[in-house]
């Protein structure tokens, strides 16, 4: 970060650096349970230098501009100052709105650690030291640590938080207790892997020894599960790094007693709580929780080769894809419980689609593609990655949205009270989730096994990816999403033979998503095409991927050409709101029209079935994109919507009849 960071908060904490005495750092915990058991291992994001022109803009944002944001209105909304007055360093009541506040300070260390990883800064290690020294005072002897139940047990932030006794974990479905831990490991694994400093894991470690003391089936236990999930996946991440079999017991039997009247009352569909979770077969209720629990269960899955497990998994996948998921790669129909609908209920107008649901959904697909190297989950993980995920994200990095609907009539606050991106919420969980996300995207480029490499997202990069103790280094060059042309130099250390999957983008292959809920309205005539040091390679893609065994050598090169027309798209048309209409798309990004570039009837734009396209570079409008237009109407990516004020917008256009 390159200007000083809310000096307030280092005057509030000074008093701790004098007193703390922090350990030095020492090198990180080995990785013991062997990447999870996943045969398939990402590139991470200290061997990927990103150089892109699209993604790396991105990241510096969050990282210059809007951590340090969010730690500012963390401090002005009282998130450390909760853990102070847990601690009785501070005298006063809770403050805040909601029981999980104190995940945001915990999901901004997690991004700025990943931000350390990448680009390594003193100032910034300082500040999370201090922010770390903050969370210390606020936990309690034996590892507790939730700062609301700490300073008042009988008076929660929110109302509807039940309160009988104000004891610890009387309420686990609302109370967040739970959820809370989950993020605080997380957080606590990432900046243990950034610094190899275990000020921050260590307040983790006593937390999560509590809690397997707590939880389970022993005697003197409590037999619960938590109403929003999340803490299974930190347990994972602590097992990953300590090899403690506890953490993986319990994570594994807070989902095995999911749906399990005999173990709790039952919290119903909503928290995905109705029947075991090896029963389910269509997402349901609460979608952020859904997919962080889907994404443990991959993990479950795979770690203990469960086929009960795997086959839930797939099933699950396969009606999220198939028949709730929006052309954007968004998910949760409803902002009623912030849900998933019933099948084909995708409604534009008054969409949800959570910014942190995408973020949840982009992490359950790159844990299905470690397991199975199946191209299609980066098919939707690159769709919500461009479209229903940064979306969430204004272009100056301050201001966000917490729903991504698909239209606005501009008089619909359909942004928890807004029609426009919000400078906060007070339940932010989405904008600290972005922070903890964006920083990490490098981590998302590559992917190996044994002799294998995989190219799963295109991007302007440098990476080191050591295949057997043969270090290759592969620099991609790219304007995408704008163009697609890549050019990839493969430089192995010394000849070595290896396998190069080169992932071949589903919108290059005539298919806009896994499972046909979406079709092209007409097909792409002009295929993909590779080179190899300059010779044309008669090689079709296969299985979504140009697959090249050889014997590479330093020098290498390959060439790919995506050709990238402006498509049109149409929905199953069982999707009632999409019925009759038209969406465009070009390479990765679905396009939007607003009104600010189409003022004059707004309402009567259509699109036709023989309609053709401009494409036009417009450098010096809304950070640099490409727009798409012809005589009836100017496009922008979705993703870029609604940075230039209030305004009317639509994805889904009506089609032409033929004397239109």
């Amino acid at each position: 970060m390159n200007r000083p960071i809310t000096a307030c908060l280092l005057c509030l904490s000074a008093w701790l650096f004098s007193c703390s005495g922090t350990a030095p750092a020492s090198p990180p915990e080995k990785a013991t349970a062997a990447a999870m058991g996943y045969p398939i291992t990402p590139v991470d994001i200290r061997h990927v230098k990103m150089e892109d022109e699209f993604w790396l803009p991105i990241i510096r944002r969050v990282q210059e501009k809007t951590i340090e944001y969010a730690i500012q209105k963390c401090e002005e909304e009282g998130r450390m100052d909760n853990f102070l007055i847990a601690g009785k360093q501070l005298e006063g009541k809770v403050r805040g709105d909601f029981p999980f506040d104190d995940t945001d300070v915990y999901k901004i260390i997690e991004g700025a650690s990943n931000s350390l990883i990448s680009a390594p800064n003193p100032q910034l290690s300082r500040l999370l030291d201090t922010l770390i020294d903050i969370i210390a005072v606020g936990q309690e002897a034996d590892g507790y640590l939730t700062t609301w139940r700490t300073i008042d047990p009988a008076a929660p932030p929110a109302p509807w938080v039940e309160v009988k006794e104000g004891v610890r974990w009387e309420s686990l479905g609302a109370s967040h207790e739970l959820y809370n831990a989950g993020h605080l490991y997380e957080a606590a694994y990432t900046h243990h892997l950034a610094t190899g400093k275990r000020n921050f894991l260590d307040i983790a470690l006593k937390n999560a020894d509590l809690v397997v003391a707590t939880f389970g089936d022993g005697p003197g236990k409590i037999h619960n599960v938590p109403g929003h999930q999340i803490v299974e996946t930190g347990l994972l991440k602590l097992y990953e790094l300590t090899a403690r079999r506890d953490y993986l017991d319990l994570a594994r039997y807070f989902l095995d007693n999911r749906g399990n009247p005999d173990n709790h009352p039952l919290y119903g569909p909503y928290s995905q709580d109705h029947v075991p979770v090896t029963q389910q077969e269509e997402v349901v209720g609460h979608a952020v929780r859904a997919v962080y629990m889907y994404a443990t269960m991959t993990d479950i899955a795979v770690l203990m080769q469960d086929a009960a497990y795997d086959r839930a998994v797939h099933a699950l996948w396969d009606n999220m894809v198939e028949k709730k998921t929006y052309l954007t790669g968004g998910i949760g129909a409803r902002h009623e419980g912030e849900a998933f609908g019933d099948n084909y209920e995708l409604p534009n107008l008054t969409a949800y689609n959570e910014t942190c649901a995408a973020i949840g959904s982009v992490y359950w697909n790159h844990r299905l593609h470690r397991q199975s190297g199946e191209v299609k989950y980066l098919d939707v993980l690159e769709r919500t990655l461009y479209n229903g995920l940064i979306s969430g994200l204004s272009l100056d990095g301050t201001k966000f949205f917490y729903p991504n609907a698909l239209e606005s009539d501009g008089v619909y606050e359909f942004n928890r009270g807004a029609c426009t991106r919000q400078s906060w919420f007070d339940c932010s969980c989405c904008p600290t989730n972005l922070i903890r996300f964006i920083p990490a995207i490098p981590g998302l480029l590559y992917s190996k096994s044994g002799q294998t490499i995989y190219t799963n997202l295109y991007a302007g990069s440098t990476a080191d990816i050591d295949l057997n103790g043969v270090n290759f280094t592969v620099r991609q060059q790219t304007a995408y999403p704008w163009e697609g042309r890549i050019t990839l130099n493969v430089d192995p250390a010394k000849p070595t033979r290896a396998t190069l999957k080169l992932r071949v983008p589903s919108w290059a292959r005539n298919e806009v998503m896994p499972g046909g809920l979406y079709q092209y309205a007409q097909q792409l005539n002009d295929a993909p095409t590779i080179r190899l040091n300059g010779e044309l390679l008669d090689l079709a893609p296969a299985d979504g991927y140009f697959t090249i065994d050889r014997a590479w050598r330093a020098g290498d090169r390959i060439d790919l050409e995506f050709p990238m027309p402006v498509r049109k798209v149409g929905a199953d048309e069982r999707v009632a709101d999409d019925r009759g209409k038209l969406a465009l798309e070009r390479g990765p990004l679905v396009y939007a029209v607003e009104e600010v570039d189409n003022p004059r009837a707004f309402g009567d734009i259509r699109l036709g079935m023989t309609d053709e396209f401009v494409v036009e570079d417009r450098p010096d409008l809304l950070d640099g994109i490409r727009v798409v237009t012809n005589k009836n109407l100017t496009a922008i990516p979705y993703y870029a919507w609604s940075n230039r004020g209030v305004g009317k917008m639509k994805v889904w256009l009506p089609r032409a009849t033929e004397s239109q």
